[in-house]
Formats: C-alpha cells, structure tokens, sequence
C-alpha cells in the first residue's frame, strides 16, 4: 500500500461547451471504457476532455465514445461527459466520470461534434444552442 501524497494535474478543464448551470448538479457516476476512446482526439493532453459525447455500452454497462455507427450501444447519444477526467497511461484501466444528461449544450464549444441523430437520441433532455 502507497500512503505517499500524490499530485496530479490535468490541465484547464474546459467546460464552455455548457450552455447554463441548469443540469449541471444533476449528474450522475459513470466508468468510461478507455480502451475505445482514441489518445489524440479523446485525451491528447493526458486526460479525457470535458463535453466529449458519449454512448453506454450494452453489455457491462460503461460509456464511450459517441458512434452513430457503432453496434454495441454507443450508437445512441446518453449525454456528455461534464468534467475533465485523468486518463491511465495504459488502456485497461477504467477511470470514473459524471454524465451530464439535462440542460443547454453549445454545440459549437463541444471538443468532438454531433451528428444529427445524436441530437435526436437526446431531444427533449439536452438542448443544443
């Protein structure tokens, strides 16, 4: 057992893809899948960005990223993840997160865009404007 302090920093977490505070303390405890989010467009600077779109997977119940062609449940958009969240350095390692599934999204701040489906998959609980 390690009882060292530990400090760990993941940069700005950038949340200006929220369009108000409504929804934002409603947010609910996820595991993400790291193994089907890709390093360079999902966590470049070592932490998986806020705002990144996402998708439960069907069997075992974790969240990835967002696919309209996907086949394993990712398909559907659920919400997006709503803070910053430090990535393993190998993709085994699972990390927890919170899902924001209600309230204003700008679409144009979002770090990974939406397709038109996935604005429907979530129509009536998140708005984009």
């Amino acid at each position: 057992m390690n009882l060292a302090q530990k400090t760990e920093w993941f940069g700005t977490d950038d949340q200006s893809w929220l369009g108000s505070e409504h929804g934002t303390q409603a947010t609910e405890t996820i595991v993400l899948d790291t193994s089907l989010f890709t390093p360079a467009t999902h966590y470049p600077d070592g932490y998986f960005k806020s705002g990144i779109p996402l998708g439960q997977i069907a069997a075992g119940g974790k969240y990835g990223p967002y696919n309209d062609t996907a086949t394993d449940g990712r398909q559907t958009l659920v919400g997006f993840l709503f803070s910053a969240v430090g990535a393993p350095t190998v993709n085994t390692i699972d990390p927890a997160g919170a899902l924001f599934t209600h309230g204003k999204v700008r679409e144009s701040r979002l770090p990974v865009a939406v397709d038109a489906a996935g604005k429907t998959d979530v129509a009536g609980s998140i708005r984009f404007v």
